[in-house]
């Protein structure tokens, strides 16, 4: 039975199946025909320029029963795989770069599917041309030859080239460009060139001509009589057959130069010390020679001689005395700005002419103090030195200072120059008022140090020499009564006679003042703490005080301490002693709050303890600071205890009949009160009936005149 079973299953499962294979259809692309880039990829084309990684395609079909589909494509084995799909959207993008001239078309698989059926087709993609080649010349280089007396117009030779490029890309115009054609979306136009040599033959129908015109020779301040100047060449203009040439002065020598007549050297006759110019401009003549040594045809140039200097002397710096390269000076430092340094006598001269004779002057040294003039030089000058920064000439920072002064030639190639040390010495002014190590100074003294006591010490320094340099001190200011000061060490101390006390005065601050000797000062200010001591015991205002306490309310003592900083004048309290018992009250050691202990809540409670009906208490109270060492004092409170249930006026009346000095005190401003309340009331009684008369007879006048006038 088991087997029959398996088997019925395996029948039925095949039936399933089938029935679900015949359902299912193949999915297809979509057909958008040509000139479309969505598709099956059927009849595309793209232009080889196109660049790698360009989408150019996207491949689109569908599924029968709506299935999702995917797309692929593949190449022919040892093919290149161009292009690459994304399989979910079916866009294409181009993998490899394109050359139609090695390849102008590409097969490809294209393929969809929907994961049961897969649907492949092959396809061809054509490759455009584009204008990405040159033309090739053909049969080129190569030499030909040509009579100079061809005429104009005649064909000499035919050139031919060719472009792999198609259509206008393609096509070949021998004049400036080509066809041209569209490349990367540009219109583009390649050219090639090569070399086609002509030999011309020549014939004799051209004169002589000079080579490496226009010529120009120089006579220096050292040439001598018979030195070479210059020499000339020409050559026959017919380079077939040249005739020999034949060189002479036509004019402008003046006599005073020579021309050998094969080689064209031109020499010197007379010393250059006689030369009446200093430009000579020769016109020199180039002729054939026949074989039978007739002269020909002629050719003529200008060759310019000129008589320059040597550069041959350097710039030279002089003093009122001759030659010089160190010149000094004394002077106050800071002098004003744009001053000249007078004393300094300074000439420089170059003995050479012309552009070797001009240099620059310039200052070579610390910062910019100087500045020197004229700057560029012809020949000689004058030289000037002005004060460019007055600031920095201080002599607390250079005694002396010392600059380089240089001249350099400018525009010739030896670039000769010279140097001078210039030295100024500085000398001092009291140009600086005495500076504190710091603006202010910070002392603390405790406030039994004796009179005399040191307080502090500050330092000023004046950088300038001699007596400009002494510092003198001293002390004002409000603050200062109780201090003085050394003048000359800047020692600060108490007065002899002082009593320091930071109960009456903890905080003192003054000015110092450092002094030189022309009055420049400068100001820092004192701040002088006393230190406090504990000193002082706490103080109660009576060391015999009376309170009344309601069962449930504290009642609350308070000492004094006249210590001035804490913990020297911070107080706790503690109840040394309770009569009749000790074990009623606590106290707050900080406020000085006594109270009934928290268990006490009647006075049956209280008379239970101390068997007692009294229920007046005395209390030994101390209060002790925190200094060090600690002080202490003590008083004695007596309190009277009232229920709680009583009203604090009332309280306040019960304990009235053991203070006898304040029940006279109540009754007496009692009595007072009813006494000024009496004379009030009497007296605004009087004034209001004095009122009330004056009215009354205002009116009766003011009828007596009313019945005048009638």
């Amino acid at each position: 039975m088991k087997n029959v079973k398996i088997l019925h299953f395996t029948l039925l499962f095949v039936f399933v199946h089938a029935c679900f294979a015949q359902a299912d259809f193949a999915p297809f692309f979509y057909d958008n025909g040509p000139y479309n880039y969505n598709g099956n990829m059927a009849l595309f084309s793209l232009s080889e320029d196109t660049a790698v990684g360009t989408q150019i395609y996207c491949l689109n079909g569908t599924d029968p029963e709506g299935q999702e589909v995917r797309y692929g494509l593949s190449f022919d084995p040892g093919s290149k795989e161009y292009f690459r799909v994304n399989s979910k959207t079916g866009n294409i993008t181009l993998a490899e770069k394109l050359d139609r001239e090695k390849q102008d078309s590409i097969d490809v698989l294209v393929s969809i599917t929907d994961g049961q059926s897969k649907v492949v087709e092959r396809v061809t993609v054509f490759v455009m041309d584009a204008n990405d080649e040159k033309p090739e010349f053909q049969n080129l280089p190569t030499i030909i030859e040509v009579l100079e007396t061809t005429e104009s117009g005649s064909s000499i030779y035919k050139v031919e080239a060719v472009d792999k490029d198609t259509g206008s890309g393609g096509s070949v115009n021998y004049f400036l460009q080509d066809g041209g054609g569209n490349f990367n979306g540009k219109e583009q136009f390649m050219s090639s060139s090569a070399t086609l040599t002509i030999n011309v033959i020549d014939a004799q129908d051209t004169p002589p001509a000079f080579i490496g015109t226009p010529y120009f020779g120089y006579v220096y301040e050292i040439s001598l009589p018979g030195s070479e100047i210059f020499t000339v060449v020409a050559k026959d203009g017919d380079v077939g057959s040249p005739n020999p040439i034949q060189y002479s002065f036509d004019s402008g020598d003046d006599g005073v130069f020579s021309i050998n007549k094969t080689s064209g050297c031109i020499t010197l006759l007379t010393d250059p010390m006689y030369l009446k110019r200093e430009i000579f401009n020769i016109k020199v003549k180039a002729s054939e020679v026949s074989p039978e040594g007739r002269l020909l045809d002629s050719g003529a140039t200008m060759l310019v001689i000129r008589v320059v200097d040597l550069n041959n002397n350097p710039p030279t710096f002089y003093g009122e005395n001759g030659t010089q390269n160190m010149f000094q000076l004394t002077m106050y430092e800071h002098p004003p700005e744009g001053e000249i340094l007078r004393g300094l006598k300074i000439t420089v001269n170059d003995s050479d002419q012309g552009a070797n004779a001009k240099f620059n002057l310039r200052l070579i040294g610390p910062g910019r103090m100087l500045r020197v003039v004229p700057q560029t030089v012809l020949n000689e000058a004058q030289v000037t030195i002005l004060v460019e920064d007055s600031a920095a000439m201080d002599f607390e920072k250079h005694h002396f200072i010392t600059y380089k002064l240089l001249a350099v030639e400018i525009d010739t190639p030896e670039r000769f120059s010279a140097t001078a040390d210039i030295v100024i010495h500085l000398l001092d002014t009291n140009d600086n008022a005495p500076k504190f190590s710091s603006e202010y100074y910070i002392a603390r003294i405790p406030e039994n140090s004796p009179g005399g006591s040191n307080v502090v010490s500050v330092t000023a320094i004046d950088p300038d020499s001699g007596p400009w340099g002494d510092v003198k001190y001293s002390i004002y200011g409000s603050g200062a009564e109780l201090f003085s000061i050394q003048p000359a060490s800047g020692i600060i101390y108490t007065q002899p006679w002082a009593s320091l006390d930071a109960e009456v005065r903890s905080k003192y601050n003054f000015y110092v003042k450092a002094e030189d000797a022309e009055g420049k000062y400068s100001l820092a200010e004192i701040f002088v703490t006393v230190l406090d001591l504990n000193d002082h015991p706490p103080a109660f205002n009576n060391n015999f005080l009376e309170k009344t306490m309601v069962i449930g309310a504290p009642v609350k003592i308070e000492a004094v301490d006249q210590d001035a900083e804490i913990p020297n004048n911070v107080i706790e309290y503690a109840i040394m002693k309770a009569e009749p018992d000790n074990n009623i009250f606590d106290i707050d050691a900080d406020t000085g709050e006594i109270m009934l202990k928290s268990y006490i809540k009647s006075m049956a409670i209280i008379q239970n303890i101390t068997k007692q009906t009294d229920c007046t208490w005395s209390l030994v109270v101390q209060a002790r600071d925190r200094g060090k060492p600690s002080f202490s004092t003590t008083a004695v409170i007596k309190i009277d205890i009232t229920e709680a249930v009583k009203s604090r006026f009332v309280s306040y009346f019960l304990g009235l009949r053991k203070r006898p000095g304040a029940v006279f005190g109540i009754c007496f401003a009692a009595v007072t009160f009813a006494i000024s309340l009496t004379i009030f009331i009497s007296t605004l009684i009087y004034w209001n009936s004095v009122k009330k008369t004056r009215v009354q007879s205002k009116g009766k006048i003011r009828k007596i005149i009313r019945r005048s006038v009638v």
